[in-house]
């Protein structure tokens, strides 16, 4: 009998946390500026996704937009935003670092893990910004990692099937790898056969539309539509996916 896959969607909210869940979700990874590639979520809107959530829980360790290599400062940031995540009761944290070579940052890296103590640990898509991903792949198992969020170091998990499969086939039982980037309930059966990965990771965002009856023109932009990972589309995702495992 084939084993479930697991899906895992990528939060943006509190909200989309929630629509997560209802959609059939079995993780949440949570963090704030989509737009961005994603930051380190309000710890109010942490403690509101606790709160609600009976899935696990990831919290997106990430201090700016940018690439992965972090100053003292923000180091200092990242170490007290774990501490954070564990006194709320989180599950697991994702995180990563890189130094100025595109290698892994073995040092901070293993500061963070150390900060999480016992929580679930995954290291998101710096991997994929590194210039040896057989390389890279050894020094996360070293770090003692669960999982590695990847594309196979590609624009969408789709184009990195190929390489997924290979690191997933290098890993073996030391590390979960789990194929994430551009996929929706279309692609992400053949993602998961092709790959050999039995993690997916996706946002299945949606627009929202402001309800504001008065906008201002000139702060268009700026207090309109939004978006969100939406109950509807996860639930599509989840079909997929368990059609893929029969």
């Amino acid at each position: 009998m084939s084993t479930r896959y697991l899906l895992e969607i990528a939060c943006n909210s509190a909200t989309s946390a929630v629509a997560a869940q209802e959609g059939g979700a079995d993780r949440v990874e949570l963090f704030e500026n989509l737009e961005h590639g994603g930051t380190t979520p309000s710890m109010g809107t942490i403690a509101v996704a606790r709160d609600r959530l009976r899935i696990p829980l990831f919290v997106l360790i990430r201090p700016r937009p940018g690439d992965f290599l972090y100053s003292e400062l923000e180091a200092e940031i990242m170490l007290r935003d774990i501490e954070q995540c564990r006194q709320r009761g989180c599950d697991g944290v994702v995180i990563g670092a890189l130094t100025a070579d595109a290698e892994i940052d073995m040092a901070l890296c293993r500061q963070m893990v150390a900060a999480a103590g016992p929580l679930g640990i995954t290291f998101h898509r710096a991997f994929d910004a590194t210039g040896d991903l057989s390389n890279a792949l050894d020094q996360v198992i070293a770090l003692g990692a669960h999982r590695i969020l990847s594309s196979g170091g590609c624009t969408s998990a789709v184009d990195g099937s190929p390489v997924l499969a290979s690191l997933v086939a290098k890993a073996g039982s030391d590390i979960t790898l789990m194929a994430g980037a551009g996929l929706n309930a279309g692609n992400i059966g053949d993602v998961a056969r092709r790959s050999g990965c039995r993690e997916l990771h996706a946002s299945a965002k949606s627009v929202r539309h402001s309800m504001m009856r008065h906008q201002n023109p000139a702060l268009i932009g700026l207090e309109n539509d939004w978006v969100q990972s939406d109950a509807g589309t996860i639930a599509e995702l989840r079909r997929a996916l368990d059609r893929a495992s029969i």
